[in-house]
């Protein structure tokens, strides 16, 4: 009968394996599980369990999040009928971009 199972060999340093395999045994686990189950996830999901960005792609991003919610002040205040705006009014909406998104 053939095994299904393969193995596979991983390189990393000893104090990241040591500490992943302290934290895999704190939630009683161990590595080839912890392993299996980021596989698993990745596949079910179709993308890693958690987010890869690089930092020019996060700055881009944030300065996109910060121009549409600046133009979400301005519009709000022609919508108010005023042309300006208090800093409580504009942290408001602020915090209204946050809570959306």
């Amino acid at each position: 009968m053939e095994s299904t199972s393969t193995n596979i060999t991983i390189r990393m340093d000893k104090e990241t394996k040591r500490n992943f395999e302290n934290f895999c045994d704190n939630v009683g686990i161990n590595l080839t599980t912890a392993f299996n189950m980021f596989v698993k996830a990745t596949l079910r999901t179709r993308e890693l369990p958690f987010v890869v960005t690089d930092s020019d792609t996060q700055k881009k991003e944030a300065r996109k999040r910060f121009k549409e919610t600046f133009e979400k002040a301005q519009q709000e205040s022609f919508l108010n009928g005023t042309d300006n705006m208090t800093m409580d009014e504009i942290n408001n909406i602020i915090a209204e971009c946050r809570r959306e998104g």
